[in-house]
């Protein structure tokens, strides 16, 4: 096969990287036509800065994927590359040359996927092989480097860098480390000078970090570790940045709040594209919450146009907001207009009403007896899926809540759905003489049972659950997921119709919050349901 059918081919023959599985849960594979849609976002940027010019018609542009895995990035690049320098460099094995050794370059998660990448570059793990598409290079890595590197163990046993764990992670030379490159440096500046050699400046960084730790941890309990390789990339001062990431740092996430911060506050992001149908975006990977992809623009200094895409096609046209107009990114555009009027009439929010996690300082898996029988001083318990009882001076945390009536709700809630349209369990009311372990949360307490009813009802309601759904980025129904719904006053029975009329919802707000939030089949929560999937 001759090299130039090795780069036509590719459209008629199945594509390899859209059938390789993914390696983990931190290292998930972009498929070969989603890396394309960030890369017409790179080159429509591009154009529009540069009086229309073509990206891929620029022998001096540079490319970096700081982690790469598959390769896609890095050879979607060389193959349009390649189309649009064929005027320039009219040869085609002078133009491959070029391109490899000049423009694009790329650093390997672990071996095996730097071998990979270099496959799908190269059509050889080795970057001087007998069957690489260039014999420009005399060494097997190219320009995409990997060497195995160490973590930097502090004192407590995390790492410096990366926060990742000893015990799980230092485990002989015979494992990966996951110490990856590009994050593990004081100084990114110098570390691309080490791996590349010279004062490389990239136009544009492009890639799929890997999005969390392998140290153990599982789903939104695991650290995540995106965020450091765009914070490493903005170091290196691109053009462009591109990246797609898990979409929960927009609301929520562990150890993601300083990050969320200076990505809103940030007025060079200039589009983000949002995928929050779960498998939508990376068909067969379950990433709750779904994933986005931005584009960060060195040259921009304004509002970012903000897009969400639902069943392939965009929900509405493309529009520029400032991201830091709220403490999260409010995910849909149509939302917006509708907590503009739920925020002006500067009302108290349930933040301050809802508990914190573990309300009475009981664990998730305590359970007590059976039944209130030979207990001296009996207090009912509601846990997960069973109701027990206790002696009440076991209780040492908010015992001036226990001979309160309340309404709990749970503090985990989610399903197994592609989207979540529910957002809240069902109340829970809870008479006096009564606490709960940390499956709940106390989200109100009273003096009478009417107030107590009033509240669950509001709860239940499809517009305290949209407002609830605009903050919660995971299954974690934590007090500041209600950061947004307004405290009102519990003077009658509130409905829908009653909360669309106070704050003036016109029919096109109302039929959307009704789109997104399905209603409650039943009034209460039972216990022992179950509707909580911890799968993340």
């Amino acid at each position: 096969m001759s090299m130039n059918e090795s780069f036509t081919l590719r459209g008629r023959n199945p594509d390899v990287l859209t059938c390789i599985a993914n390696l983990s849960n931190d290292e998930v594979f972009t498929p070969p036509e989603f890396a394309n849609r960030m890369l017409d976002t790179v080159a429509a940027a591009w154009a529009s800065d540069h009086d229309g010019s073509d990206i891929w018609a620029d022998q001096t542009v540079k490319f970096l994927d700081p982690c790469t895995k598959s390769g896609v990035f890095l050879r979607e690049i060389t193959r349009r590359l390649i189309a649009g320098l064929e005027n320039q460099i009219p040869n085609l094995q002078e133009r491959v040359d070029h391109i490899l050794t000049q423009q694009v370059f790329g650093i390997g998660s672990t071996l095996l996927t730097s071998l990979m990448a270099r496959r799908s570059v190269y059509c050889s793990k080795f970057a001087n092989g007998e069957h690489s598409v260039t014999r420009r290079f005399n060494n097997e890595a190219g320009n995409i480097w990997f060497e195995r590197i160490e973590h930097t163990w502090s004192a407590q046993g995390k790492c410096k860098f990366c926060g990742a764990s000893k015990a799980t992670l230092d485990q002989g030379e015979d494992r990966e480390t996951h110490a990856y490159a590009f994050i593990h440096s004081d100084d990114i500046k110098t570390r691309i000078a080490e791996l590349f050699g010279g004062d490389m400046q990239f136009d544009v960084i492009i890639g799929n970090p890997p999005y969390q730790l392998d140290d153990g941890g599982y789903g939104a309990s695991a650290a995540p570790i995106y965020q450091l390789f765009i914070e490493k990339a903005l170091e290196l001062d691109p053009h462009y940045a591109v990246f797609v990431t898990p979409s929960r740092w927009m609301a929520g996430g562990k150890g993601l709040d300083k990050f969320r911060e200076r990505m809103l506050s940030d007025k060079r992001m200039k589009s983000i594209v949002d995928y929050p149908k779960l498998y939508e975006g990376f068909p067969g990977v379950k990433i709750r919450g779904g994933i986005s992809y931005f584009l960060w623009n060195r040259e921009h200094n304004g509002p970012c146009d903000v897009q969400t895409i639902w069943d392939g096609q965009p929900t509405g046209p493309v529009i520029a907001r400032f991201l830091d107009a709220y403490d999260v990114l409010v995910r849909r555009n149509e939302a917006v207009p509708i907590l503009e009027k739920v925020q002006a009439k500067a009302e108290a929010t349930l933040r301050g009403k809802v508990s914190t996690g573990k309300p009475f300082g009981l664990r998730t898996f305590f359970h007590g007896k059976p039944s209130a029988g030979k207990i001296k001083d009996p207090l009912k318990i509601y846990g997960s899926q069973k109701i027990s009882w206790i002696e009440r001076d076991v209780i040492t945390k908010n015992i001036d809540l226990i001979d309160k009536w309340k309404v709990l709700m749970t503090a985990v809630q989610g399903t197994s759905a592609a989207i979540e349209t529910k957002f809240l369990s069902r109340p829970i009311i809870a008479e006096p003489g009564t606490a709960c372990t940390e499956t709940y949360l106390v989200a109100g307490h009273f003096d009478d049972e009417i107030s107590a009813k009033r509240y669950a009802a509001y709860l239940r309601t499809r517009f305290v659950r949209f407002l609830v759904s605009l903050r919660k980025a995971t299954q974690h129904a934590t007090r500041d997921v209600y950061a947004f719904v307004p405290d009102i006053p519990l003077d009658r029975d509130w409905t829908d119709a009653a909360l669309y009329q106070r704050y003036g919802l016109n029919h096109n707000e109302i039929a959307f919050v009704e789109a997104q939030v399905a209603p409650h089949d039943k009034e209460l929560f039972d216990p022992s349901e179950e509707e909580i999937d911890v799968d993340d």
